[in-house]
């Protein structure tokens, strides 16, 4: 098979979440024990970092891998989903994953997991712990892909685990409140490794404290320490004071991106602890070179300038309580927004918050999860946004482009496969 025909058989004979979303999802970890069985447990050949929370981890995972590849060390980097290439959700040292690698994975293998019919994930999740054993990494950043109790990546013993927030995202898997999510966020937390956590409030908190109780793991609530003294900027990056590092450049600039370096800088400070050599140096340049050292897109990436245009991947209630004031303190003549989401997010609330000034580009992505533009108008005028549909992001994006003025400023997101469609338009022309 070609790297193409590889490709579709993944998805035409497991299940892809991001495009048909529950019917993809398989509870307990049966086939990844099965699959690391075979695989003769490659898990267990190289050190791993967890990384959960409902959102941040991406960003989170990786500037860690961006820091310890500054170190010296060889890195392999888990994520998900892709944007453009499925091969950008396995990386070592920032480069993806062999085409061949992926023909032979499932050419030499098929017959073994064929009769496990397992999900996308859990054949992702193997295909990724195989490589890099092969590639003798040092330590591996592994994301967790939906929760992290019955997460098929659980079955690592990490050195450190992190846990970003909790917030209301998949609530048909994980549950209906903060605290039931909480909980199976930190089935992560493993006996006696420290547990990192991002942000919590009076309802998270005390699930955590209990699990990693009874986990006997060292457990720091990064929010409780406040690492961060000021923030400024300049043309490229975003500039903290804080109080390990003065003058830290960030290239992500998100303002959700505040909270997530407050919560690296208790986790690379733990790792140091631990034994990890990590310098300033290593940890500045990861900060400042996390999009070309891992090849990071889509937080509030900037394609265009004049108009300026920025993507986002912020999906869900949690990320636009932070998307929805940044957008707002764009100056600029004209508002445009390119805005698409899927259909089991909590899309009203989302709604609620958008800017009612702005011009809309309804649209929807090209994954069957995607909630029909004309529906996402029609739920959108009972918020008092209006605006036009477009069948594609392409078409959406080209008509704001075509209306703005160069002072305007155009946003484009509501999901993360809303940007994929996107950048590989954008690339492709």
């Amino acid at each position: 098979m070609t790297y193409q025909e590889t490709i579709t058989y993944l998805y035409n004979s497991a299940p892809l979440f991001q495009n048909i979303g529950q019917g993809a999802y398989k509870e307990g970890l049966s086939n990844t024990h099965a699959l690391d069985e075979h695989f003769s447990h490659p898990h267990r050949k190289f050190r791993t970092l967890h990384v959960a929370g409902t959102n941040g981890k991406g960003s989170c995972s990786h500037t860690l891998a961006a820091v310890l590849q500054s170190a010296g060390y060889k890195v392999g980097l888990y994520t998900s989903p892709h944007l453009v290439d499925f091969r950008e959700r396995i990386r070592v040292n920032g480069q993806m994953i062999s085409q061949q690698f992926v023909i032979d994975f499932v050419e030499q293998h098929r017959a073994f997991f064929e009769p496990l019919h397992p999900s996308f994930f859990e054949l992702t999740t193997a295909m990724a712990f195989h490589y890099f054993a092969e590639q003798q990494i040092d330590v591996a950043v592994i994301e967790v892909g939906l929760g992290g109790r019955l997460d098929c990546t659980n079955i690592i013993s990490p050195d450190l685990a992190l846990i970003t927030n909790i917030s209301f995202d998949h609530v048909g898997f994980l549950g209906d409140t903060l605290g039931k999510i909480a909980h199976e966020k930190a089935g992560i937390i493993k006996p006696h490794t420290p547990i990192i956590i991002g942000e919590h409030n009076d309802e998270t908190r005390p699930v955590f404290t209990n699990e990693a109780t009874a986990k006997q793991a060292p457990i720091i609530f990064a929010q409780e320490t406040p690492m961060i003294v000021s923030k400024g900027g300049d043309a490229n990056y975003d500039i903290y004071q804080t109080q390990p590092y003065s003058n830290l450049q960030v290239a992500l600039r998100g303002y959700c991106q505040e909270k997530n370096v407050n919560t690296l800088l208790h986790a690379i400070g733990e790792l140091q602890r631990i034994g990890y050599h990590i310098s300033e140096e290593a940890i500045r340049n990861g900060f400042a070179q996390v999009c070309p050292l891992t090849g990071l897109m889509g937080r509030w990436q900037q394609l265009s300038d004049s108009p300026r245009l920025i993507c986002d991947t912020g999906h869900n209630i949690g990320g636009f309580q932070y998307i929805v004031p940044q957008i707002l303190a764009q100056p600029c003549r004209q508002l445009r927004i390119v805005f698409g989401m899927v259909n089991d997010k909590d899309i009203n609330a989302v709604l609620a918050l958008m800017p009612k000034h702005a011009t809309y580009y309804f649209t929807q992505a090209s994954v069957a999860r995607a909630l029909p533009s004309h529906e996402l108008q029609a739920l959108a005028a009972k918020h008092s946004l209006h605006g036009t549909t477009y069948s594609t992001v392409s078409e959406a994006t080209r008509a704001a482009l075509t209306e703005a003025d160069n002072d305007d400023f155009i946003y484009v997101g509501g999901s993360s496969f809303i940007v994929a469609d996107l950048l590989a338009a954008w690339n492709n022309s």
